[in-house]
Formats: C-alpha cells, sequence, structure tokens
C-alpha cells in the first residue's frame, strides 16, 4: 500500500511546550517546582483541558481545593503562551520537505481555547491539509474514536497514513488502527524511522 499522508503530534514533536519554560521564572528551585507540576497542576489536570473542559473552569476548581497555591495555579493559564518555547526545528524540516511528496494532518491533544495561540506563533501550520483538535472534539489520544474521526473527516485511510508521536500509547493506538506508527524522540531518529518506510 503506498503511503499518501503523514499524519503529526504537535507538542512535543513539532513544538517546545513545557510548563517548566513558565515555571522556571517563579520558582527558587527546581524541587518545588517539580512537586507543584507533580502534585498541583499535574499533568492528568492538564488532560482534561485537552479533553474540552473550559480554563477558567479547570483554573477556579484547582484553586478551591489548593487555595494556598492559587497565584501560582493562575500563571498557568494567565501565562500559557510562555510555555511554548519555539518549534522544534528539525522537525519542522522534515514536515516542509514531506510536503512536497505527502499530504499533511495534524492529530493533537490541545485545548480548543489555546490552539489558536500555537496557529499564530507558529507559520508552519498553514502546510496541513486538515488539523483535528482534541478539546474541540471532546475526544483525546489514545481513544480510536479520535483517529477514526480523522479518516473520516477528511476520507483518509489509515494503511495509506504514517502517524507520528512522542506518547508510545498514542502510537500503539494508532498501530492498531492500521496507521503506521513511529514513536518520536527527536528530529534524526524521526528522519530515520521515515526512511525505512518512505522516501523523503
Amino acid at each position: 500500500m503506498k503511503i499518501k499522508n503523514i499524519v503529526f503530534d504537535f507538542g512535543g514533536v513539532l513544538v517546545d511546550w513545557n510548563p517548566r519554560h513558565l515555571y522556571k521564572n517563579h520558582f527558587q528551585d527546581t524541587d518545588t517546582m517539580e512537586s507543584f507540576l507533580k502534585n498541583i497542576c499535574t499533568e492528568a489536570w492538564n488532560i482534561e483541558q485537552d479533553r474540552g473542559r473550559s480554563l477558567s473552569e479547570a483554573t477556579t476548581e484547582l484553586q478551591q481545593k489548593f487555595p494556598e497555591h492559587s497565584d501560582m495555579i493562575a500563571l498557568f493559564y494567565g501565562e500559557w503562551e510562555t510555555m511554548l518555547k519555539g518549534e522544534i526545528t528539525g522537525t519542522v524540516a522534515l514536515l516542509l520537505q514531506l510536503k512536497q511528496k505527502y499530504t499533511l494532518y495534524g492529530l493533537t491533544n490541545w485545548s480548543a481555547e489555546t490552539i489558536d495561540i500555537a496557529y499564530r506563533r507558529f507559520s508552519f501550520f498553514k502546510e496541513f491539509e486538515g488539523i483535528v483538535v482534541s478539546g474541540t472534539e471532546k475526544l483525546i489520544k489514545p481513544d480510536k474514536r479520535i483517529y477514526q474521526l480523522l479518516l473520516n473527516r477528511y476520507l483518509i485511510k489509515a494503511e495509506e497514513s504514517i502517524f507520528i508521536d512522542d506518547n508510545i500509547h498514542n502510537v500503539k493506538a494508532a498501530q492498531e488502527l492500521g496507521f503506521y506508527a513511529i514513536h518520536f524522540e527527536n528530529p534524526a531518529q524521526l528522519e530515520a524511522a521515515l526512511l525505512t518506510i518512505i522516501t523523503l
């Protein structure tokens, strides 16, 4: 089966998003910051915004639970753009190269309220034929329904597509649906993995 489509995850693959880019400026030491991100503004809390919960609801709920950390919690979305450090240049270079031969799609776990900030910041997003955002759809990877939504919306086939993600659970879900799937580690590793499937 000939590959026609490349499907990219965004955060950690094309964009260097990390709450530490923000919070390192607000904590005196790394251990305190890591404790805050592990126990207060956790990954599990953040993923609910990717699933569609509003930022204001998420912030208020957490501030009520941890009033002593209210100001730090407010920073998470108040200064969210600081978490977007920049594009991952090696992957973006590959994306632009792939655009010459393949159709590009995005499938991302991302809040519907913050995705426009990323679109505005990074010009490479205009290269995508279509993008599915979890927060808009109220579905998140690795739920197979969001992959199916991408396939159905853009009339593409999993077996004609390569899926790239830095989360192994998301990669496995894609493989089970018939995608060629690559677990992203870094741009050089991604290029080597792509060359085992396609020509660049």
